[in-house]
């Protein structure tokens, strides 16, 4: 047991050392809220989890702003509105030019970081947004886009979702071209959401490592949404790294038990969020969040603790070693536990796993160095056809 006094000293290294490194958070969904047009994100907000003031005090150097439509939408529209927020990324960037960069490489996030700056990375969060037509892929690439989710909660024309029914036993043969073609335009591959299946065929499909941008520890929650430990070695196998999520469905078995045992509360949830927002919906995750404290505070849903996502920190640890594990907290767009519910609390995080002993290098791999390796990796393999650039 520490001592205060042991606590104290520990917490003082702890915060010099995440200020110091470089904290990636490579899955946030705050880009719904771009499109409110009385959304700032330099202005501090009293909900939702990201904004330049937050990012500040929780030391992030680089984020991920996911483009997300639901996999109900395809075609056409789906390849309108994904484009419409990936551009809305790029003006908020240009708007707030001395406090964020647009990355497109490792170096990007380095150069971001030496100059004050916060680095964002533009990644696409479904393959329902590019249909099966390689080309609108190459177009995501020629706007920035450095990482692509290759499904959601659906399953796309080509790939297998983990949380809908299989139609192609993983990928099918487009979507093997797809992930071959991701490699060539330097686009990291995000395994996050796919099946079991699919994981396996990405795996033996990409020249280059692939990451789970916002996937927890199954042996801990089991969610198919979650890496088994087989696949978190297969991933580390491959050079990847896995990216705790900290949404509560997937870091609590307690919370998932809970979900199970009252099928009906998500639509209640869903019910009581519709009726707060109305056609809202650019707001409705963060809406939603507060419904859900609601359900906890009347002992409906049980209370999770942020220390939980540690505890996923130290499993993938301990099945792959530090070299293979960061952090993608699904900001914006999930339920995030008590002590964790914004971007300024991320110091936290490095503060707990010094007090469980983590060596400081560990740390910074854990905080955004391994991320940094694989963005290298994946650029090393695309450099000799690469053209595509932001």
């Amino acid at each position: 047991m520490l001592t205060v006094s042991e606590r104290q000293a520990i917490s003082s290294k702890a915060r010099d050392l995440h200020f110091r490194s470089i904290v990636i958070d490579t899955h946030a969904d705050t880009t719904q809220r771009l499109l409110s047009t009385d959304f700032d994100l330099a202005a501090r907000h009293a909900d939702g989890s990201v904004d330049i003031p937050r990012l500040r005090e929780g030391g992030v150097s680089a984020i991920f702003f996911a483009t997300f439509i639901p996999g109900t939408v395809t075609g056409r529209e789906a390849v309108r509105r994904a484009t419409e927020q990936i551009e809305a990324v790029r003006r908020e960037i240009d708007r707030h030019a001395g406090d964020l960069a647009l990355a497109t490489s490792a170096e990007d996030i380095v150069s971001a970081k030496a100059a004050g700056k916060i680095a964002i990375v533009l990644s696409v969060e479904g393959g329902h947004m590019m249909g099966c037509d390689i080309d609108v892929l190459r177009r995501y690439a020629s706007l920035g886009v450095r990482a692509f989710t290759l499904t959601h909660m659906k399953t796309t024309e080509w790939a297998d979702s983990s949380t809908d029914t299989a139609k192609h036993n993983g990928l099918s043969d487009f979507g093997k071209d797809a992930i071959r073609e991701m490699n060539d335009l330097g686009i990291l591959v995000d395994v996050s959401h796919v099946s079991d299946k699919t994981f396996c065929d990405v795996l033996a499909t990409s020249r280059a490592p692939v990451f789970a941008s916002h996937s927890s520890c199954r042996a801990i929650c089991d969610s198919p949404r979650n890496l088994t430990d087989d696949m978190m070695r297969a991933l580390a196998a491959k050079g990847g790294v896995v990216q705790i999520n900290f949404h509560v469905g997937f870091i609590s078995p307690q919370f998932r038990d809970a979900e199970r045992a009252h099928p009906g509360m998500e639509e209640q949830i869903e019910q009581e969020t519709k009726r707060r927002l109305g056609e809202k919906d650019a707001e409705r995750m963060i809406e939603a969040d507060k419904v859900l404290r609601k359900f906890v505070a009347e002992g409906k849903l049980p209370r999770v603790e942020w220390t939980e996502i540690v505890n996923h920190i130290d499993h993938a640890v301990r099945v792959v070693g530090p070299d293979h594990v960061g952090l993608g907290s699904d900001f914006d767009g999930a339920d995030m536990p008590y002590g964790m519910e914004d971007a300024s609390k991320l110091p936290r995080i490095t503060e707990s796993l010094a007090e469980r002993g983590y060596r400081e290098a560990d740390i910074e791999k854990i905080l955004g160095g391994n991320v940094l390796r694989v963005l290298h990796d994946v650029e090393t393999v695309a450099k000799p056809r690469r053209s595509h650039t932001a």
